[in-house]
């Protein structure tokens, strides 16, 4: 695999090396050892799946301590617009986000670690979308901010004016309202 950084240290964009012939294509997803050794040492316990339409965008959710999950996504059928938030109080980056177009055809993933919020949108007309987790789910810890938030100028590439979302994520607050449990660390 090779790793992609990407301007805010942590988040990573992974690329696999992928073998074709007249058969198809091969690639390996994961492997606990290599992405150890050149992401981090995790130990992902969750896997979820998602399917949307055109125009879906999730999130921005987090977990908070002590049930944060740090997560490595890809998008298996269709195309997303993947968005990770740093909301790690004192981070050099707080406030801002990286965005990276996942698909079936680039098949990136990227890798969020704790201290972040992570959403996506939507961009071909159906999307089937993994994501590993390090923790396991944990409804009494859900958090999110706006997606919508102006002072995170997000270019979710679909109208958000006309997005499906859920109730729940329309009740989030924005990121300068938010109880924010998460604080900076120099360790990345």
């Amino acid at each position: 695999m090779n790793i992609i950084k990407t301007p805010i240290p942590g988040l990573l964009v992974i690329e696999p090396r992928i073998f074709h012939d007249p058969r198809g294509y091969f690639f390996e997803s994961f492997s606990q050892r290599e992405f150890e050794e050149k992401v981090a040492p995790i130990q992902f316990v969750q896997d979820n799946e998602s399917m949307s339409a055109y125009g879906v965008i999730r999130g921005l959710h987090f977990q908070r301590p002590p049930f944060t999950q740090a997560k490595l996504v890809r998008c298996v059928r269709g195309a997303v617009l993947d968005v990770a938030v740093d909301i790690r109080v004192g981070s050099p980056t707080f406030g801002q986000h990286v965005a990276v177009e996942l698909s079936a055809e680039n098949h990136l993933q990227f890798f969020i670690p704790h201290g972040f919020a992570h959403g996506f949108s939507v961009l071909s007309e159906t999307a089937v979308f993994q994501y590993k987790c390090d923790n396991y789910y944990a409804p009494q810890a859900e958090g999110g901010i706006q997606l919508a938030d102006p002072a995170l100028n997000i270019d979710w590439r679909v109208p958000v004016e006309q997005a499906i979302r859920s109730e729940k994520d329309l009740a989030l607050p924005l990121l300068q309202h938010m109880d924010n449990p998460f604080k900076w660390e120099q360790s990345l």
